[in-house]
């Protein structure tokens, strides 16, 4: 007699019928309860992950299965919006007027899912060096008069962010107000975000991990809603924001260094009323880590800045609009000429998807620029399950040259409009993670962006159908099982 024969005559019969019944009953209540309020192919993933393993499924489900925060949080972040300045919505009604009939439309949209109103005088500078981002923001830093708010994704301690750690702690020494928003499980996994809480603890700053997971503190929420955001405002009169964290390029992990991986990275230095607008944003998210509603004075922001029209879109768990999905998909489907997306983290849910290979119908050239390699196996095969369909549907497809890792984030639409920010193109950054983009109105930003394309082009190479088709077997089945976890939200 074989061991599971043997096994299996060892187990009580009111046990096995206890199994069989806890099974059925997990796969019936999913069947009807999952698909509610959620889009099929989720429902599909989430049914399959239970069908295959009722119990252990089940309670990842329960865990995981609903993209939702607190109710107390969700109130904060209304509290919060409500404190928009309305002459505001009176100056972004009147630029609204002035603006092309596409990007009004798109504005009206956004404004619609929760933006700021559009605002003109801005001026927008491109900043696409990483060591040079860091410098920057540490410039900005030690001039800082008044405050200083740091709100980032990952933030750590290291050689390479010391120029803006301690122009934080400089700042804070000499009476700047200084508070510190720093994702906890975004940064924890990171070598010098230890050595980060250290110094700031030290020196006595006001800050806080957001959206942190210690249940033995009464602190909890489901763990994979992260805030992804990058942004950095100081006296309200300058600003960063952007797909950059503040980490050392090779984002400190061993792996990564022995495989020479180095992150390419995208910062916007901002200057007009599009800075107040991102300081709001900071505003809503300390309050709902603190409970300390800022009341800062507004700021002068003296003579106009420049000439660029921008809208600040804030997206995330509780919105509930997918308003970054909602953006991108209204972007594609009304441009005439060219999309640009450079995204490193590109797995189209079903309606985007279909937007750009709807545009390459109408005659829209549509490129994508991605890295070659990646930091994250899942996501990275997700992405390649989908480069077939792409090429085939007149999608042409850049790969950024390893070991560089390309991390910008930004779409261009013909000429005029772009959106730089820290969204992914991912169902985590639609629905799970809190995101901020940013929506600029001006071509001569865009002729810098595309000249950055450019320069991405060089470094990359065009994916062509037959290669892809000739990768190995192997890859070819690590991508379509990395496929099947693309919609779970």
């Amino acid at each position: 007699m074989d061991f599971p024969h043997l096994l299996w005559n060892t187990v009580p019969p009111w046990a096995g019928a206890a199994f069989f019944t806890v099974d059925l009953v997990i796969r019936l209540l999913a069947l009807g309860t999952i698909p509610h309020n959620r889009r099929p192919s989720a429902a599909w993933g989430w049914l399959l992950v239970i069908f295959f393993f009722p119990i252990l499924g089940g309670l990842v489900f329960l865990l995981l299965g609903r993209a939702d925060l607190p109710e107390a949080r969700k109130r904060k972040q209304r509290e919060a919006v409500e404190r928009i300045d309305p002459g505001d919505a009176e100056n972004g009604a009147r630029v609204l007027e002035r603006l092309p009939d596409r990007v009004a439309e798109t504005v009206r949209l956004n404004q619609h899912n929760g933006a700021f109103p559009v605002a003109e005088g801005n001026r927008v500078e491109i900043i696409d060096d990483y060591d040079a981002s860091l410098a920057a923001m540490a410039e900005a830093i030690r001039a800082a008069e008044h405050y200083v708010h740091f709100e980032f994704y990952i933030a750590v301690a290291d050689s390479s962010t010391e120029p803006v750690i301690s122009a934080l702690e400089d700042a804070h020494a000499r009476g700047v107000t200084v508070r510190v928003l720093v994702d906890h499980l975004g940064a924890a996994g990171y070598p010098g975000y230890q050595d980060l809480v250290r110094r700031l603890e030290g020196a006595g700053m006001d800050w806080r991990r957001m959206l942190p997971v210690r249940p033995w503190r009464g602190e909890y929420q489901r763990p994979d809603l992260r805030n992804h955001r990058k942004i950095l405002v100081i006296d309200g009169d300058v600003a960063f924001t952007g797909s950059q964290n503040v980490i050392d390029r090779s984002y400190n992990k061993k792996k990564n260094r022995r495989k020479g991986l180095q992150w390419i990275g995208m910062t916007v230095r901002l200057q007009g009323p599009a800075v107040g607008h991102l300081d709001a944003l900071f505003v809503t998210d300390w309050y709902c880590e603190t409970d300390d509603l800022i009341q800062e004075p507004t700021p002068d922001r003296g003579p106009v800045r420049g000439d660029v029209a921008c809208q600040v879109l804030p997206s995330g768990p509780g919105v509930g609009q997918e308003s970054n999905l909602q953006l991108f998909n209204h972007l594609f489907a009304s441009a005439r000429e060219r999309i640009t997306v450079c995204s490193p983290y590109f797995v189209p849910e079903d309606s985007m998807y279909n937007s750009l290979r709807t545009a390459v119908g109408r005659g829209v050239e549509v490129h994508l620029f991605m890295g070659e390699t990646s930091n994250h196996a899942l996501t990275h095969h997700a992405q390649r399950s989908f480069y077939e369909r792409l090429i085939r549907d007149g999608i042409r497809i850049h790969l950024y040259r390893s070991p560089y890792v390309l991390h910008s984030k930004f779409v261009l639409i013909d000429d005029d409009a772009a959106v730089v920010g820290s969204s992914n193109m991912d169902i985590r950054s639609f629905v799970l993670d809190h995101e901020v983009n940013l929506l600029v109105s001006d071509q001569d930003l865009v002729g810098r962006l595309d000249e950055l394309v450019a320069d991405y082009r060089e470094h990359s190479h065009e994916l062509e159908l037959e290669d892809w088709l000739a990768r190995p077997w192997y890859q070819k089945y690590l991508d379509n099982t990395a496929r099947l976890t693309s919609a779970l939200q």
